[in-house]
């Protein structure tokens, strides 16, 4: 059973079958939040989602960025990411139309951000999540 269902804006219904949350800057000691760190977190949760799904294809949503404070630091103004990163899996239908689409589903794991630790779903996800070209980005597979 699905977690979650979306629709994306191109009419496409996928659904939310495994969801990874965490604090975007849990654990960051010192320092402040820059585009340096902002851009080494989008590395490593996409590493970190091709390491825990090494079989589905990864697509970063990139993020809003905002920037409170424009005077900059030693790396930069202060860029600030939605306070929590997500990595999920999703699946929808067949991609390839010749396909069987009762042995086969596409698969393809997202990494987002997000302001809240709510489950994504319906058409209340943000526009650039739903804007993502689902048949370019996933990948087919046979049950």
């Amino acid at each position: 059973m699905p977690l979650s269902h979306i629709v994306l804006s191109g009419g496409r219904a996928i659904e939310l079958t495994e969801l990874r949350m965490s604090s975007t800057y849990g654990g960051m000691l010192e320092g402040y939040p820059c585009r340096l760190v902002n851009d080494m977190k989008f590395r490593g949760l996409q590493g970190e989602a091709r390491r825990a799904y090494p079989s589905a294809p990864v697509h970063v949503v990139p993020p809003v960025r905002e920037y409170p404070d424009r005077t900059a630091g030693a790396f930069g103004p202060v860029e600030v990411l939605p306070s929590v990163a997500c990595i999920g899996r999703f699946r929808s239908a067949v991609v390839a139309p010749e396909l069987d689409p009762v042995l086969h589903r596409s698969t393809l794991v997202v990494v987002w951000f997000q302001p809240g630790p709510e489950v994504p779903s319906g058409e209340d996800v943000d526009p650039a999540f739903r804007g993502m070209c689902w048949e370019e980005l996933a990948r087919d597979h046979e049950l």
